[in-house]
């Protein structure tokens, strides 16, 4: 069961540093990592999760540096700058190249050049096999039984 902290961890923020630390803390390796994040190829974002990188990013950048400039333009155009108070929450797709097939394409427009990113690019067929061995090793992660779990209603939320 995770925790109102787990749930509210902001990792979008982090680097490849932490996010491999926070990986391992798990007991996943970096290469489970990114096969695990390459299953972003289906589904959506709220801007609300991002628009840090497009809009205010640090002091120096206001916007994410790392972020192709195009990319970014792109996503301001669906994702405008948050108004306070505003109950508007726009969604974009996580793969804008086939956001409702599981493929390999989301690992090449994400342009990281990390060994195992292209690996699961050029390999469809592995990636699917070491994607389905990955989410069963996170099957077991911080497994509570008995009194100690719960199996909940609604998973961001505690019954």
């Amino acid at each position: 069961m995770s925790s109102q902290q787990d749930i509210a961890m902001d990792v979008s923020l982090f680097n490849t540093t932490q996010l491999e630390d926070n990986f391992a803390r798990k007991g996943l390796s970096r290469d489970e990592m990114v096969t695990l994040s390459s299953a972003h190829s289906i589904g959506v974002s709220y801007c609300s999760s991002f628009s840090t990188h497009l809009y205010s990013f640090n002091a120096n950048h206001p916007q994410d540096p790392s972020m192709d400039p195009n990319y970014i333009a792109f996503l301001k155009t669906k994702c405008p700058p948050s108004n306070a108070g505003a109950a508007i929450n726009p969604i974009v797709a996580l793969d804008v190249l086939t956001p409702n097939r599981l493929d390999k394409k989301y690992c090449i427009v994400l342009k990281k050049h990390r060994e195992t990113v292209m690996y699961n690019a050029k390999y469809g067929s592995k990636w699917e096999a070491k994607f389905a061995t990955a989410m069963v090793r996170m099957g077991y992660i911080d497994v509570l039984t008995g009194k100690l779990g719960e199996i909940r209603k609604n998973c961001h939320v505690v019954n």
